[in-house]
C-alpha cells in the first residue's frame, strides 16, 4: 500500500525556504549524511525560487514492450493515477532512472499537477512538450527535455516507496529543498535537527561574510579559531 503523506509543519517550511541547498549539504555532511544531492535534476526555468516539501515518490523501470503501452496511461498503476493521489504542498519526485530520451510528464500532466497544487517536481530524468510545461507554472527541476513519451523508454511500476533517484536514496516523507543549486533531501527523522543546524549555520556563514567584507583575512576565520568563534558568541548574546 502507498505510504500516506505526513503535513509538514509550516514552521519547518518557512526555515527552509530561507536556507540553501549548499549550506543543507554542508549540515548533512556534519552528520555523516554525503549523498543527498539529486544528480541531474536541475531547475528547468532560471531563476526558480527555492520550493520545499515532503517527498511524494515514483518510481520507472526499464521498458518491457508487454507493459510500456500507450494503453497503460489508463492502467489503475500509472502516472495519472499517482498524480490523483497526490495532495497538496508535495514534491514529486520521480526515479527516471536517468533516462534522457523518453519524457515522463508533459504539458497536461504537469497542468494537472500545478492545478493539485503539488509545490514541484524533481526527476534525474526529463520532461517533454517543453514550452507547454514551462507555460503551466509548475516548477520543475529535471535533466532537460526530450520528444518521446516515457513508454518509449521505461515502464511506470509505483508511487510513495523507496526511490533512487539521481544515486540518491529518497523515502515517502523525507523532506526535499530544490533551488539554484539542485534538489537535497532531508531524511525524514533528522528534519528538525537539521533545520535547526542550518539556521544556525546560515546565521555564522551571514556574520563570516561581513567579516570577509572588512577585509579581516580567512585564516582563523573560515573556519573559526576559539577568538573568532568567541567574537561571535558575543554578537549573537
Amino acid at each position: 500500500m502507498p505510504v500516506e503523506v505526513l503535513p509538514l509543519d509550516p514552521a519547518f517550511r518557512t526555515a527552509l525556504e530561507g536556507i540553501t541547498t549548499a549550506t543543507l549539504t554542508t549540515v548533512l555532511l556534519k552528520k555523516g549524511l554525503r549523498n543527498v544531492w539529486v544528480r541531474g535534476g536541475m531547475p528547468l526555468r532560471p531563476g526558480e525560487m527555492r520550493k520545499v516539501g515532503r517527498a511524494f515518490t515514483l518510481r520507472f523501470v526499464p521498458a518491457r514492450e508487454d507493459l510500456a503501452t500507450p494503453e497503460s496511461w489508463s492502467s489503475p498503476i500509472s502516472t495519472r493515477a499517482a498524480i490523483e493521489a497526490m495532495p497538496e504542498g508535495v514534491i514529486a519526485v520521480v526515479d527516471s532512472m536517468g533516462a534522457k530520451d523518453a519524457g515522463i510528464f508533459g504539458d497536461i500532466l504537469c497542468a494537472r499537477m500545478a492545478k493539485r497544487k503539488v509545490t514541484a517536481l524533481v526527476t534525474d530524468g526529463v520532461v517533454r512538450d517543453l514550452a507547454g510545461v514551462l507555460s503551466t507554472g509548475l516548477p520543475v527541476w529535471c535533466s532537460g527535455a526530450a520528444a518521446p513519451p516515457s513508454v518509449a523508454g521505461l515502464t511506470f511500476v509505483g508511487w510513495q516507496e523507496g526511490i533512487g533517484c539521481g544515486g540518491v536514496a529518497i523515502f515517502p516523507n523525507d523532506v526535499i529543498v530544490a533551488d539554484a543549486d539542485g534538489a537535497v533531501v532531508i531524511p525524514q527523522a533528522l528534519l528538525e535537527a537539521v533545520t535547526t543546524a542550518s539556521v544556525e549555520q546560515e546565521r555564522m556563514e551571514g556574520w563570516i561574510m561581513g567579516e570577509v567584507e572588512k577585509g579581516v583575512p580567512l585564516p582563523g576565520l573560515y573556519p573559526m579559531n576559539a577568538e573568532t568563534r568567541a567574537r561571535y558568541d558575543a554578537t549573537r548574546a
